[in-house]
């Protein structure tokens, strides 16, 4: 076997490498989409889908558990066939699910925030 020589080690030519180059200055020069919003409207943001957030997955995952406004619901008192399947632990367990993993996407998003700046 012979040794390789420098032109198979190179994979592209110097006119392209060239190319290459000047089109990942112009890449890193111009600015990729919109600027970002403002840092306080970044932080409002976060604030109102925390809240969001663990409100709605509170409420979710303590509601099916809670027997006057479960069990006793009209809404769900007009649609017999749907109650007997929504008061049956499986179905309250599902729900109550739900609610937890709202409450976690809260919390991961307050975790992992970071303020984008130009």
């Amino acid at each position: 076997m012979a040794a390789p020589t420098e032109s198979q080690f190179a994979a592209t030519s110097p006119q392209h490498q060239t190319r290459v180059e000047a089109a990942h200055a112009r890449a890193t020069d111009e600015p990729i989409g919109p600027p970002p919003a403002p840092i306080w409207l970044q932080r409002l943001s976060l604030v109102v889908l925390v809240v969001f957030c663990l409100y709605l997955g509170l409420l979710i995952a303590v509601l099916p558990w809670w027997k006057q406004m479960w069990d006793q619901n009209e809404l769900l008192l007009q649609f017999p066939a749907l109650h007997a399947i929504l008061i049956k632990g499986w179905a309250r367990g599902l729900i109550s699910g739900l609610g937890v993993l709202d409450l976690w996407i809260g919390i991961s998003e307050l975790i992992h925030y970071r303020d984008y700046r130009n």
